[in-house]
């Protein structure tokens, strides 16, 4: 009986340790583009489970196996994007517009996309929220999929993640290429968050942040946590005389994309139960990147 949702694989074993992209670079026909496009849309298994990351360490006897059809439709979402997934967890890329999880009646939140999938691909379990994004901030997400990986990646989620790291659009043109924002945040009766530089009784935050292109109008700026407190990336390119484009709560009006333009777009982090490392990245927007050339050609 033919199964519509049945996908046929071609099975590879492996005979070498690399990387999952070069050993499929080498192994099977077709171009690059069509190698990445069938990794990224969730058509390689190793070992019967789904693997889009392109340095996934490979050993001899993995079994790989290739989807012989064009895309795979199991996951489908206008705001999330699944990069990752194993019985443990899984690393999503969501989009502006979407909360992690839910907050008041019938909202849009990730934890909802995902418990729907879970439940039509007859997974037994849930999402379990480990961190958060704003709703209008986009990038990469852990979630895990049980009670005892969360219970790992919280308390010990300053160990286990190595590496966080954000792109934004600012305005105006950044005065020095790299630095380093540290101080004290505290909310204040109004949930706004603010920033000193003594303590006043708030947790201590360090921002690292490094140039990578800029106009006269904007900039676009990494930056990498070091801490992770609300708003914190918000708030000190605040303090630094060039708020995130798109902020209404920290921002100046600047608003060239009609959103925040914040993407958090590197992800690493030792895995919670193989403690294998784990290394995630999405494309900077281009939009962000438009608008910089955009300015130039002015």
């Amino acid at each position: 009986m033919f199964n519509p949702n049945k996908k046929e694989y071609k099975q590879y074993s492996c005979d070498r340790e690399a990387p999952l992209l070069e050993y499929l670079l080498a192994t099977l026909p077709g171009t690059k583009t069509k190698i990445k496009n069938t990794l990224q849309g969730r058509g390689i298994k190793v070992n019967g489970k789904v693997v889009t990351q392109y340095d996934y360490p490979l050993a001899p006897g993995d079994k790989v196996s290739v989807s012989c059809s064009k895309r795979n439709d199991t996951f489908k979402s206008r705001y999330v994007s699944i990069v990752y997934e194993d019985q443990y967890l899984v690393v999503i890329e969501k989009q502006p517009g979407i909360l992690s999880m839910a907050a008041g009646h019938s909202s849009l939140n990730v934890k909802a996309v995902l418990d729907d999938y879970f439940r039509r691909t007859r997974q037994k379990c849930h999402a379990h929220v480990v961190h958060r994004l704003d709703r209008d901030t986009s990038g990469l997400m852990i979630y895990a999929k049980d009670m005892d990986t969360e219970q790992i990646l919280e308390h010990e989620w300053h160990n286990i993640v190595y590496d966080r790291r954000y792109v934004a659009l600012v305005s105006g043109e950044l005065e020095e290429k790299n630095g380093t924002i540290a101080n004290w945040l505290k909310d204040n009766k109004a949930y706004v968050t603010y920033s000193s530089p003594v303590d006043n009784g708030g947790k201590y935050a360090v921002t690292h942040f490094n140039l990578l292109a800029c106009s006269t109008e904007h900039s676009l700026v990494e930056y990498r946590l070091e801490t992770g407190r609300k708003n914190q990336i918000r708030v000190h390119s605040a303090d630094m005389g060039h708020p995130v484009c798109g902020d209404v709560k920290y921002g100046n009006g600047d608003n060239p994309l009609r959103r925040l333009c914040l993407h958090a777009y590197m992800l690493c982090f030792h895995h919670p139960v193989t403690r294998k490392p784990m290394e995630f990245s999405t494309p900077i927007p281009p939009q962000f990147k438009e608008v910089i050339n955009a300015d130039r050609v002015r």
